[in-house]
């Protein structure tokens, strides 16, 4: 998301007469656009903030802004605590940033934190940020209204609200156009993307938008993050069964598979209802399909019992891979407010552990099933290691290595799984 919020406020800039650089001496200001989440992710922010002190001291002409969640969250705090921000900008005031920055020029201080109920940015073309030139991500909504209790997304982003459809399919369209081989639709919850137009009374839901898009061309690969368990339809699986070249690749964040805990998260949904999910993902699309997740370990209360029920969900479901992290208590949320944080850093460490080795276990399983079979290819350029092999991902996003012979990037290519380890399948092609 933020990837491609920065994308936004780069096409912000350059309609204002500003071009980037990556030499970052060279830099008349420099945006942090950063995230909240957990705390690790806001002391990045804060350790990097201490480096361009040093920069602005060797030249005071440098302005400096931080944007996003973190600059949602904190507002006038982090100009009050960090005398190096010049510009404090929240995730719906992108568009400000010329008038901010004309204050700024000024000699003061700039800040909006405003929430929109109407932003969505549908009518900025975003700049393709470092751009493989084959691979965008295109946001459908923003903002969220499920109120976990131990996120702050809803209060950092604001409530939700879905694109103009019209919007999503011109810019899909004109990647395609553009060369670009594959999109990725984005928001806190696809799921419960809804959009009606006014002039017709026609009302698109998200797997009519994903149908749509992936009818814009066979060869432009569709994928979409994020889906939410409550939301996830039949609907959904079946227009990703009906259209090749949606990938079959779900990320279904679970975060715990434990009823109680599920509840105390308000996610809205308990262990039966995310594993009959599952079960229709499965029996919909099949088991080739790959289900990837999120795991909080060590949430408020929890007892080594409901520990024990997410790696027995983990068992049952058995992920392609999974973002794995211990409990980081974020202020304001419902679960600072009403709930204690009482497991101890280091049973946190210790049940995460847990985690991360049981899922390393299932991630090499899983790719071990792939080995003996064709899998088409989306090359999006060299091997990090070798530049004697390329890489691309299958439908199921898992990343693929095998040697260059004479493919280039963005070409499909046939490729026959031979190896694998837990995080990579190696391979050869066929065409």
């Amino acid at each position: 998301m933020n990837f491609a919020d920065t994308e936004i406020i780069l096409s912000v800039m350059q309609q204002n007469g500003f071009t980037s650089t990556s030499n970052i001496q060279s830099a008349d200001l420099i945006f942090l656009n950063t995230c909240s989440i957990r705390e690790n992710a806001e002391q990045k922010v804060r350790n990097r903030l201490e480096h361009l002190r040093g920069l602005k001291k060797k030249n005071p002409d440098i302005k400096i802004g931080v944007l996003g969640c973190m600059a949602e969250r904190l507002k006038t705090k982090l100009i009050d605590e960090e005398k190096v921000v010049d510009l404090v900008v929240g995730p719906d005031a992108y568009r400000d940033l010329p008038n901010l920055l004309g204050e700024v020029d000024e000699g003061q201080k700039a800040i909006n934190v405003f929430l929109s109920r109407e932003e969505t940015y549908a009518d900025i073309e975003p700049v393709r940020l470092n751009s493989n030139g084959i691979s965008a991500f295109i946001s459908i909504m923003r903002g969220c209204d499920n109120m976990c209790s131990f996120c702050v997304v809803p209060y950092t982003r604001g409530r939700e609200r879905s694109r103009d459809a019209s919007s999503i399919l011109n810019e899909a369209k004109d990647l395609f156009n553009k060369g670009f081989k594959e999109v990725t639709l984005l928001g806190q919850n696809v799921d419960s993307y809804k959009w009606k137009d006014e002039s017709n009374g026609v009302v698109v839901n998200f797997a009519q938008l994903l149908s749509s898009v992936a009818d814009i061309n066979p060869q432009l690969r569709v994928r979409f993050t994020t889906s939410h368990p409550k939301d996830m339809t039949d609907e959904v699986l079946k227009t990703m069964a009906a259209h090749p070249n949606i990938c079959k690749n779900i990320h279904l964040p679970a975060q715990s598979g434990n009823s109680a805990v599920l509840d105390r998260m308000n996610r809205t949904y308990d262990r039966e209802w995310y594993l009959e999910r599952i079960a229709s993902i499965k029996r919909i699309l099949g088991d080739d399909c790959s289900i990837t997740t999120d795991t909080i370990a060590g949430f408020c209360g929890e007892t080594e019992a409901e520990h024990q029920d997410t790696l027995s969900l983990m068992d049952i479901v058995q992920y392609d891979y999974a973002y794995m992290f211990a409990y980081s208590e974020r202020p304001n949320t419902p679960a600072a407010k009403k709930l204690k944080d009482d497991v101890s850093e280091e049973v946190k460490k210790r049940r995460l552990q847990e985690i991360i080795q049981l899922q390393s276990k299932h991630s090499f399983e899983r790719n071990k099933l792939a080995i003996g079979k064709t899998h088409e290819v989306l090359i999006e350029g060299f091997s990090k290691r070798s530049e004697d092999y390329l890489q691309g991902r299958n439908s199921q996003n898992k990343v693929v290595v095998f040697p260059k012979g004479q493919y280039e990037k963005g070409q499909y290519v046939e490729v026959l799984i031979t190896d694998c380890t837990a995080g990579t399948l190696l391979g050869k092609s066929i065409n």
